[in-house]
């Protein structure tokens, strides 16, 4: 079966110096999502991208996302387990930076996006690779969404935002995190987990939920939305 690796990246991209953009030279099998605007982080949107590519990949899907690509993958992933082999998570940003409709600018007129990520641990395999000097996220942060998610934490240490500006251009350890999550699932054939949790489609999907509340917001409309 034709496996491809699917690298998102978080809020204004990965250009040609970034690790990402190392990782596909690497990989004959990686391809980077399209159709999003990397300068405007509307969740709904980067993760309906990513959901489409996993729909139309040709088989299992292993994603590779950074920053805000992580929020819009889970979100994405948690509606096609069928699909998802893996996922390696860097440096995840913190959805309470975020709103559905973007940055979150005040905190008093805005929810976060911490409620509309998946709270539940995946039936694939997945690695949260964390830095304890990350502005977007903290240490402690991310070692509960990686207990939430099932993932095993990676502490890479010192490592800032584990992008160009923290000096991670060619990263051989995200090549070698990939590799441990793909021997981690070989005992897991795709066809097992199909069977455990079939796609979410409609209105109870992770996706139908962020897309309503945020419609809702544009419309001028506000409403806690219930967790999932």
């Amino acid at each position: 079966m034709r496996h491809t690796v699917l690298t998102v990246p978080g809020y204004h991209g990965s250009g040609a110096g970034h690790w990402q953009t190392w990782l596909e030279g690497e990989l004959p099998e990686a391809r980077r999502v399209g159709g999003i605007d990397w300068e405007d982080p509307l969740l709904a949107r980067w993760a309906g991208e990513v959901r489409r590519e996993i729909d139309e990949a040709p088989g299992a899907v292993w994603i590779v996302a950074h920053s805000f690509g992580c929020l819009a993958s889970v979100v994405a992933a948690a509606d096609r387990p069928q699909k998802v082999a893996g996922l390696l998570l860097v440096a995840p940003a913190d959805p309470e930076r975020f709103d559905p409709l973007g940055l979150r600018h005040d905190v008093r007129q805005s929810q976060g996006l911490t409620d509309y990520l998946p709270r539940t641990a995946f039936v694939c395999p997945s690695i949260l690779a964390a830095s304890r000097s990350d502005p977007w996220l903290k240490l402690s942060s991310a070692r509960e969404w990686a207990e939430c998610w099932g993932s095993r934490l990676i502490d890479v240490g010192d490592a800032g935002h584990i992008n160009t500006e923290s000096g991670h251009g060619p990263w051989p350890q995200a090549l070698a995190l990939l590799t441990q999550l793909r021997t981690a699932a070989a005992d897991a054939p795709l066809g097992s987990i199909a069977s455990q949790k079939e796609a979410r489609r409609g209105r109870n999907g992770a996706l139908a939920r962020l897309r309503h509340q945020t419609r809702r917001l544009i419309n001028g409309e506000t409403r806690t939305p219930e967790r999932p």
